[in-house]
C-alpha cells in the first residue's frame, strides 16, 4: 500500500506568480463587488493543476504573516528592497485564504516566521510516515529536499515543473540539498537583499562547496584558497556567517496541523460548484 501523499503548497509564492502572470497588461478581473480577482484566479489554476498533476491525498496551505520576522530583527536590510504589493493585489491576500477555507485547505502561518519555515517544519514532521511534495516557485525549498521530501518548483506555462528529489538532485545541482544554504552564504541573495561574500559569485561559490562541502571546514582550510578568495572571506566574515544564518529554513518552528484536517476529498463535481460560487466561471469549466 503506498503512503499518503501530502501537498504543501507555498502561498505566497503561488498568489504572486499568479498576480503577475495575469496584469502585465494592467487589466484586473473583477468580481462583482468589483474586487480583483486575478491573482487567486490564477492561483488556484496552479493548485488545482498541481493536484491533478501530484495526486496528493492531503493538502495544506502555508503562508508568510507579514514583512516582519526574526530574519529582520537579525538584518533589518533583509527583503528592504522590495517594493510594497501592487494595490489591487493586497484584497486578494485575505480572500484567497477564505478560498482555501472553502476548498476545506488548512491556512498555516506564524507571526515573525516566513511561509518556508513552516513548510520546512510541516515537511520534516510528515516526512516521517508519508510523502511530502512541495509546491513553489523558490529555489530556496531545494535545502529542503530530503528522503520522503520532494520539491517541484514552478517552471514558465501551465503544468510545468522542475521536481528535485533526493535521488536526482545531485545530478541535477551538482551538491546535496543541505549546500544550497552554504551556497546561499557565499554567493549570498539579491532577491533577500543579503551581499553573501562580496566578490564571490554563483560559479565560485559551487566550486568551494563541492571542493569543501561545508563553510566550516572551508573556513578551517582557508590558508589553502587562492589569496583573492581568502581577502574577500575575511574581509566578509561576519557577514559570511549572518548570511548563513538567514539562508536557513527553520524546520523547529511551533506550529502544528493535523492531517485528519488536511485530507483533500473534493470531486471535479464539488470543485466546479465551489468555483461558480466564486464567479470563477470559466476556471470551473476546466475540472
Amino acid at each position: 500500500m503506498s503512503k499518503p501523499t501530502i501537498l504543501l503548497v507555498d502561498g505566497m509564492a503561488l498568489l504572486f506568480r499568479g498576480f503577475f502572470a495575469t496584469s502585465f497588461r494592467g487589466n484586473f478581473m473583477r468580481n462583482s463587488e468589483g474586487i480583483p480577482t486575478n491573482g487567486m484566479y490564477q492561483y488556484l489554476k496552479y493548485m488545482l493543476n498541481a493536484i491533478e498533476t501530484f495526486n496528493p491525498t492531503h493538502v495544506v496551505c502555508c503562508w508568510d504573516m507579514g514583512s516582519k520576522t526574526f530574519r529582520t530583527d537579525m538584518m533589518p536590510a533583509y527583503k528592504a528592497n522590495r517594493s510594497k504589493p501592487p494595490e489591487e493585489l493586497v484584497p486578494q491576500f485575505d480572500r484567497i485564504k477564505e478560498i482555501m477555507d472553502i476548498f476545506a485547505i488548512p491556512n498555516v502561518g506564524l507571526v515573525n516566521y516566513e511561509a518556508d519555515d513552516c513548510i520546512g517544519t510541516l515537511a520534516r514532521e510528515y516526512a516521517e510516515d508519508n510523502e511530502v511534495m512541495i509546491l513553489t516557485g523558490d529555489h530556496d525549498m531545494l535545502q529542503l529536499v530530503d528522503s520522503g521530501i520532494q520539491v517541484a518548483i514552478m517552471k514558465k506555462g501551465q503544468g510545468n515543473y522542475d521536481v528535485f528529489t533526493h535521488e536526482n538532485f545531485l545530478e541535477k545541482k551538482g551538491i546535496v540539498p543541505r549546500q544550497v544554504i552554504d551556497m546561499k552564504a557565499l554567493m549570498g541573495d539579491s532577491a533577500d537583499n543579503y551581499p553573501g561574500v562580496k566578490g564571490i559569485g554563483e560559479k565560485t561559490a559551487l566550486k568551494l562547496v563541492q571542493e569543501y562541502e561545508t563553510i566550516d571546514n572551508l573556513l578551517e582550510n582557508i590558508d589553502q584558497l587562492p589569496k583573492g578568495v581568502q581577502t574577500k572571506i575575511k574581509a566578509n566574515i561576519d557577514m559570511l556567517h549572518l548570511s548563513r544564518e538567514l539562508a536557513e529554513i527553520k524546520c523547529d518552528v511551533p506550529i502544528t496541523c493535523k492531517l485528519d484536517d488536511a485530507l483533500w476529498n473534493c470531486d471535479n463535481d464539488i470543485i466546479g460548484d465551489r468555483l461558480r460560487e466564486l464567479n470563477f466561471t470559466n476556471l470551473a469549466k476546466l475540472v
